[in-house]
């Protein structure tokens, strides 16, 4: 770190921290870190992509869009089941997975939309 980028003193506004830490305490932070921590993965960013131009895929589709073995894709899945990324229905022997609800969707096209952004005014 250069000098440039941080203070030279040390000082702060204890109004600003005491009332952000007390929001901080109220909201679920770990949760949000979770999220973006599960999407940090290529392939599971790919599949939440995925799934936003599709309605629904099954696991084999998933699979060969991501260039994964099944197993993989299945694991890959799970993982983002559990953090509520992604639901699955069963129709006999397949599985077709969906996003969760809309704001995944949104997540997805406003962080490509913020990077794209940020490419532009480089």
């Amino acid at each position: 770190m250069s000098k440039k980028d941080t203070c030279e003193t040390y000082c702060y506004n204890e109004e600003k921290v005491s009332r952000i830490q007390g929001e901080l305490r109220k909201e679920n932070i770990s949760r949000v870190a979770q999220l973006f921590k599960v999407l940090a993965d290529e392939n599971r960013a790919k599949i939440a992509y995925s799934l936003c131009q599709e309605k629904e895929l099954c696991v084999c589709d998933i699979a060969n869009i991501i260039g994964s073995s099944v197993a993989t894709a299945s694991h890959h899945l799970r993982t983002l089941h559990k953090q509520e990324v992604v639901k699955y229905r069963k129709e006999g022997k397949l599985a077709f997975y969906s996003l969760h609800d809309e704001q995944v969707r949104q997540l997805m096209f406003v962080t490509l939309a913020h990077k794209k952004e940020v490419i532009v005014n480089e």
